[in-house]
């Protein structure tokens, strides 16, 4: 991919002056960036004994984000928290980001500075360099992809596919304040509802669960962590939901499990919302994408060394089931000990 940033958007946006502007902001050159934003392609140089970890995300205006409810920062955050979120995954280090834009008539220079502002907010933590990208006029709304390269040691990387029989299912963090944020900002505002059903959050709630949505946190730490001890026989992101995420484990691994509804971590603003809407909780847990937690498998014989460590390091996660034989299927076991096949509830584009 070229690393020069070129527009064939409207004159309104001059390609070199938009070039600068975010060479100047966002250009930090790294030591092991050899050639960046400004030339035809990026150059970088590679260590020893490390896999390249890639991954790259299309957001589309319409599907993906919506403009009357996210700030372009919002949008930019939330772009490359999805692909730090990948990385981390995978037991990487996010090294490198590059970005390529169609922008719509409606769109300006203040528009793409502020989405380019939100992915280095998001970035920065983890001191990934912007190398470059693209940009082009697009003849409807905004078309934002990212591609961000990464860094794992040598056979040290997490995949779908290595979870065994009687290991133990984990995920970090809490699951289905997304989801639940997402639909606060779809909600009509107080005096439009019709419903008493879409009651009373309160502001601390309401606002927590909306910063899970718009700012979600990747879990980089956790994915080295569970990396570099050897703790994880398999890893994903939730990104398309628990349920079709934790299927394309089982389907990686050619495993089953039983998973533990009871146990699933919810925070108390995700309780508070589905209360005040009269919804089950545990539903958004399942469905609830873009959460951007871990979910992972470890051998139970790792537990005692998983749960301790994760303690000292400050991590949230919780043991939510356990691996079984292929042929069990996905089974979720409800706290009274009732037992269903769990369907996919997860997103899936063009269905």
């Amino acid at each position: 991919m070229a690393s020069t940033v070129r527009t064939k958007a409207r004159p309104t946006i001059r390609e070199f002056d938009l070039i600068r502007a975010l060479h100047r902001r966002h250009g930090r050159r790294a030591p092991s960036v050899i050639q960046g934003i400004g030339d035809d392609a990026a150059v970088i140089t590679s260590r020893a004994g490390q896999w390249t970890v890639l991954t790259t995300d299309l957001l589309t205006e319409g599907v993906h984000f919506d403009l009357r409810t996210a700030t372009m920062s919002d949008i930019g955050f939330r772009a490359a928290a999805a692909n730090l979120s990948d990385v981390a995954a995978m037991g990487g280090t996010p090294q490198y980001l590059l970005v390529a834009l169609a922008i719509p008539r409606t769109g300006t220079r203040q528009h793409v500075l502020q989405l380019y502002r939100g992915m280095m907010a998001a970035c920065r933590p983890h001191r990934v360099t912007l190398i470059g990208g693209d940009t082009s006029a697009s003849g409807g709304g905004w078309f934002i992809s990212v591609t961000l390269v990464g860094m794992v040691p040598h056979r040290k990387a997490l995949f779908r596919s290595g979870a065994r029989i009687g290991d133990l299912l984990y995920v970090t963090g809490t699951i289905g304040d997304a989801l639940a944020g997402l639909r606060l900002l779809n909600e009509p505002p107080p005096r439009a509802r019709r419903h008493p059903r879409t009651g009373a959050l309160s502001a601390r709630h309401r606002q927590f669960l909306i910063d899970r949505h718009l700012h979600p946190t990747a879990r980089v730490a956790e994915g080295q962590w569970l990396s570099a001890l050897h703790l994880a026989t398999s890893a994903i992101d939730i990104s398309d939901g628990l349920s079709g995420d934790l299927r394309h484990i089982c389907e990686e691994s050619h495993v089953g499990v039983d998973l533990d509804l009871g146990a699933l971590p919810l925070s108390p603003a995700c309780v508070a919302y589905a209360t005040s809407r009269h919804l089950d909780p545990v539903d958004l847990a399942l469905t609830g994408g873009e959460d951007y937690e871990l979910l992972f498998t470890a051998s139970a014989r790792q537990r005692p060394r998983l749960e301790r460590t994760a303690l000292e390091r400050g991590f949230s996660l919780t043991r939510i089931g356990k691996i079984h034989p292929f042929r069990f299927g996905i089974q979720a076991v409800s706290s009274h000990g009732r037992r269903h096949r769990l369907p996919n509830t997860s997103y899936e584009h063009f269905t």
